[in-house]
């Protein structure tokens, strides 16, 4: 399903950072199943984020770099206080799989 077009100026309001998972925890209140994710940003700082991405096991994520809206209101979902959204689409198996860039960026950087 397409979604109503938006002009550059709505785009530009959306800050999507790279950063580096560096923790992955199992998340047992949520309502679907999550993992608790820390993810650093340099200079930005580290923040947390509840992320349904449970077709990887939690040690194959961490190092892994991501691409991440860092400036939404903070979430509560199950008691835990979401910080960031980490990107990902469905695979054809239907898996969420995290959007991550193929050349080494630095942590912090913008996308664009």
């Amino acid at each position: 399903m397409e979604k109503a077009q938006i002009v550059y100026d709505d785009f530009a309001k959306v800050e999507i950072r790279i950063g580096r998972v560096l923790a992955v925890l199992p998340f047992e209140r949520a309502r679907h199943p999550a993992y608790k994710v820390e993810v650093d940003f340099g200079p930005f700082g580290r923040k947390w984020s509840s992320a349904q991405i449970t077709s990887y096991k939690a040690d194959d994520l961490i190092g892994q770099l991501v691409a991440c809206v860092v400036n939404m209101p903070p979430r509560n979902i199950a008691g835990f206080n979401s910080e960031i959204l980490i990107l990902g689409a469905r695979d054809t198996a239907g898996e969420v799989k995290v959007l991550t860039p193929t050349h080494n960026i630095q942590v912090g950087e913008a996308v664009f």
